[in-house]
């Protein structure tokens, strides 16, 4: 909501859904972007569903430089603290992955479910 009215801001496709509560992607990818280290724009988040617990789990996919594994684990960790203070999910799956990594579409803009089975993929 802004100066009294509503605006659409997702797709209800992209809407994941944990334990009951809506989540926006967009939300959280903002979140997340907003971490020293992180590329602007850079970042996806998506559900994935987890049998075991019934639900989805949220995931995030960030693009960095840096190849030195403890800075890498220190922006993951800052993710995921940012995310879990400034939403209603407590993220537990942040993926650091080096530029490029993350696909587009034609368009330009971060294809979700296209880096949603790329992360399956490389992860299962």
């Amino acid at each position: 909501m802004a100066a009294g009215g509503w605006y659409i801001t997702g797709r209800k496709k992209d809407l994941i859904i944990v334990g009951g509560k809506n989540i926006y992607p967009q939300d959280v990818e903002r979140l997340a972007g907003e971490v020293k280290g992180v590329h602007p724009g850079r970042v996806v988040a998506f559900g994935v569903y987890n049998e075991t617990i019934g639900t989805e789990e949220v995931v995030v996919v960030a693009e960095v430089d840096d190849q030195v594994p403890l800075e890498r684990q220190r922006i993951g960790d800052e993710i995921r603290q940012r995310v879990t203070r400034g939403s209603d999910i407590a993220l537990r799956y942040v993926h650091i992955v080096g530029r490029s990594w993350l696909l587009k579409t034609s368009s330009g803009k971060i294809a979700r479910l296209a880096n949603r089975d790329k992360y399956i993929q490389e992860t299962r």
